[in-house]
């Protein structure tokens, strides 16, 4: 994250085959804010609002054939006016790019609290925006997975019986999180997607980031509910066989 004079850049990319214009950037960015935020982050009038607080204040988009920035205007992240949030398509990739703003937390909290969270909200609706076509693979059979899942459940069932003689329900869901997380992260493998030769991926085909890992970790029961890969759609994922 380069700085000068307390004004940052940032930036964020995937790969998007398929072109997209400014226009249809310009009108859908900030569509599924409140959803990756659970409610708690709204994009409503120009800013971006938490609650009654006005998080950032934008200015009048201006759209090109490619792209679309908003001036940043005010707002209790922004130490003052000036700066601009561009997303925009060129040569096969997707970017959002924040230039010249100056954060109204010190550089140093700023990189620790505030541009983490950026990151990962941009890099989820980026993705979503991309959409999963073309895919980044083949997708994996849903026995493949199943039966991935249920050497992954073994192996972390049998760490806990090892490791946990009391509180084994709390050590299991720490030691589960934990090892897929790190996995997914990582290389998009766990131990069961090894054996059935499948792997996690973001829907452009890059390694899941940990906040994407984390996410689809925290969706897994309600997958299981709807019966369906409800923990994919949202984090911007999915499996593919190799």
């Amino acid at each position: 994250m380069p700085w000068v004079g307390g004004e940052v850049l940032v930036e964020d990319s995937i790969r998007a085959p398929r072109p997209l214009s400014g226009e249809a950037l310009r009108s859908s960015y900030f569509d599924t804010t409140a959803t990756f935020t659970l409610g708690l982050v709204r994009f409503r009038d120009g800013a971006l609002r938490l609650g009654p607080w006005e998080l950032l204040r934008f200015g009048s988009p201006a759209t090109d054939p490619q792209g679309v920035t908003w001036p940043i205007q005010s707002g209790l992240l922004a130490a003052g006016p000036g700066g601009r949030f561009e997303v925009s398509w060129r040569d096969g990739r997707l970017a959002a790019t924040v230039d010249g703003y100056r954060p109204a937390l010190p550089l140093p909290i700023y990189a620790l609290t505030q541009l983490p969270f950026h990151h990962a909200l941009v890099r989820l609706q980026l993705l979503r925006i991309r959409g999963r076509r073309p895919s980044a693979g083949v997708p994996a059979d849903v026995s493949g997975r199943l039966a991935a899942a249920a050497i992954d459940a073994a192996l972390c069932a049998g760490i806990t019986f090892a490791l946990a003689r009391k509180r084994r329900l709390r050590a299991l869901v720490a030691i589960a999180a934990g090892y897929h997380v790190a996995a997914w992260s990582a290389s998009g493998r766990t131990l069961g997607g090894a054996i059935m030769r499948q792997r996690v991926v973001a829907v452009d085909g890059s390694r899941p980031s940990l906040a994407q890992a984390a996410l689809r970790f925290a969706l897994l029961p309600l997958a299981a509910l709807r019966m369906r890969a409800v923990h994919d759609e949202i984090a911007g994922t999915d499996v593919i066989a190799e």
